[in-house]
């Protein structure tokens, strides 16, 4: 579909009991976002493993979807409880171990990685409770 692109989600660590106790899902989020991350519309699924945000921003600056508004989409739409365990101050909470296809985020430019289609996100938390 142009316009949008798939972007799979992993979670583990114990973050997956944050975004419903699922570890696998996939989100459909279009190719340009707003600028400021606002992410205003409700995205309509088709199973608990998947989420989609059809509307195009429809004024405003743009840019290219980049890994920070995914970040702001997925604490708006797919976390269930608790995002100050997922966010803080803007970005990933200290603790979660962000890969970009298998790549630390810190090599791929942290939040202003541009995605693409089919990129796989994976979170993963290095702190547990003893």
């Amino acid at each position: 579909m142009a316009g949008t692109m798939t972007i799979k989600l992993v979670f583990s660590g114990g973050l997956e009991l944050l975004f419903g106790n699922e570890r696998n899902q996939s989100v459909l989020i279009p190719s340009f976002v707003p600028s400021d991350n606002s992410t205003h519309s409700s995205p309509s699924s088709s199973s608990s493993t998947s989420s989609s945000y059809n509307d195009t921003p429809s004024t405003g600056e743009t840019k290219a979807a980049d890994l920070e508004y995914l970040i702001y989409h997925l604490r708006d739409h797919l976390l269930k409880e608790r995002p100050e365990l997922f966010m803080e101050n803007g970005t990933i909470r200290p603790g979660i171990l962000v890969l970009i296809n298998n790549t630390d985020w810190e090599l791929e430019g942290e939040g202003s990685y541009q995605l693409r289609n089919n990129d796989e996100i994976v979170f993963i938390s290095t702190l547990h409770g003893g």
